[in-house]
């Protein structure tokens, strides 16, 4: 996407970039509304029509990013040919997020982190893991493994330890040890019968 200057992004954008920039830098608690709108030079009845509400905004930004990590893993796939390569081609995708100067840690642990149990926040931070558990799953199934649901539950922890060591041992080359753990996952786990004689 090409940059857009502030006077050209729309209200709902500008808030949005700057609930991105303050809320994954410094936590969804921490940061009032009136710095977000603050920092997007808008008008407090601008967040009010557009996302009802700072839960409202949150559930966007985190929305955002579900949707920008989903953009950076799809087309990482796409440098690879088989589903195998694609599952640990994951690895590749989370790495690239992990060598951004600005990476914070996974956004969706940190805002579910502050929130409660029946906050609609938890329900977006689910939606993007189920996201990755069924990218996970149908990879594996593709790839001939005979259990595709537990090896994508394995992989998945694998994928949330990876980002949990990227921030808290400021790693980022946990991305390339998640990715050499996974592949020797993969060397043992069970094929279904078709795939062991292809």
């Amino acid at each position: 996407m090409a940059t857009r200057t502030a006077a050209k992004m729309s209200a709902r954008e500008r808030l949005l970039e700057a609930a991105n920039e303050l809320f994954y830098g410094e936590g969804v608690q921490t940061v009032g509304i009136d710095r977000v709108i603050e920092h997007a030079g808008v008008a407090k009845a601008s967040l009010y029509n557009t996302f009802g509400s700072k839960e409202g905004l949150v559930c966007a930004y985190l929305e955002l990013r579900y949707v920008r990590m989903r953009d950076r893993i799809t087309r990482t796939l796409t440098r690879f040919r088989t589903p195998r390569e694609q599952l640990l081609g994951v690895f590749d995708a989370l790495g690239e997020a992990f060598t951004d100067p600005g990476y914070n840690g996974c956004a969706f642990v940190r805002a579910t982190a502050e929130t409660a149990e029946d906050s609609a926040i938890r329900q977006v931070a689910d939606n993007y893991r189920a996201w990755v558990r069924a990218l996970f799953t149908d990879l594996a199934a593709a790839s001939g493994y005979a259990a595709p649901e537990v090896l994508a539950r394995q992989l998945h922890l694998l994928y949330d330890g990876a980002s949990q060591s990227a921030r808290m041992d400021r790693d980022p080359s946990a991305a390339t040890t998640a990715r050499t753990a996974a592949a020797a996952l993969l060397d043992v786990a069970p094929l279904t019968a078709s795939a062991a004689t292809s």
